[in-house]
């Protein structure tokens, strides 16, 4: 396994227990539709009152010298989650409401930063 890999599932392994802390439960991890693979699709059970299956795209980088990790998820990419989000509540009879977060982790020797960004894009097909 290479090292950005090997990274990558690190992220996400901290992203889920980050997420499960906050009291999400987790419904699926490396869900994969067509070309899009969603790296965590969840429930915000913090609003007993409103049902929100929130779809998390984990970014994790060694440096921020080239950017944040959240600036890595281009438009392109976006669309994808939304087709991919879009099937999933279909195949699953989900009908509460939707929601992308990201969660960006930022990981050196000195420290770790993980910024959780909720409703960080939405997506309208014209």
């Amino acid at each position: 396994m290479s090292h950005k890999h090997d990274l990558g599932k690190r992220g996400e392994q901290m992203a889920v227990k980050y997420l499960l802390k906050k009291g999400f439960e987790i419904l699926e991890t490396s869900w994969r539709y067509s070309r899009c693979e969603v790296d965590i699709i969840c429930k915000d059970c913090r609003d007993k009152d409103l049902e929100t299956t929130v779809f998390v795209e984990v970014k994790t980088r060694s440096s921020t010298y080239y950017g944040y990790p959240e600036d890595f998820v281009s438009t392109a990419q976006q669309k994808r989650l939304a087709k991919a989000a879009e099937a999933y509540m279909y195949e699953n009879d989900l009908n509460g409401e939707m929601r992308f977060d990201i969660v960006a982790i930022n990981i050196t020797p000195q420290n770790t930063v993980l910024k959780h960004i909720e409703d960080a894009f939405f997506f309208y097909d014209s």
